[in-house]
């Protein structure tokens, strides 16, 4: 799938070796009384970009210029934007060192 094919609401995506154009700050939080991290990373193939949510080790494990897939992911809208993320049921490949998260 393309990152132009994305709508808000989808489920089960799967993007395929799309490139890390960014990385933002880590944010720490605190949940249910369990700590967590986050970070948004801007994703883009040649037909678009994307914000993508990082959850907790997937933010030590994708750097600016991975390449990435997702699989069984799912799209939502934040503040106005197009967010896609592997959440708990999916999976988050980096192609480079074939981690798996």
């Amino acid at each position: 799938m393309k990152i132009s094919e994305l709508t808000a609401g989808m489920k089960n995506v799967n993007l395929e070796n799309v490139r890390v154009a960014k990385v933002g700050s880590i944010r720490e939080f605190e949940k249910f009384g369990k700590k967590g991290r986050v970070a948004t990373a801007v994703l883009e193939d040649d037909s678009g970009k994307v914000d993508c949510s990082l959850w907790n080790e997937q933010v030590d494990l994708v750097k600016e210029g991975d390449v990435i897939s997702i699989f069984d992911g799912y799209v939502s809208e934040f503040q106005g934007k197009l967010q896609v993320t592997s959440g708990r049921t999916g999976r988050l490949e980096v192609k480079n060192n074939e981690e798996k998260v």
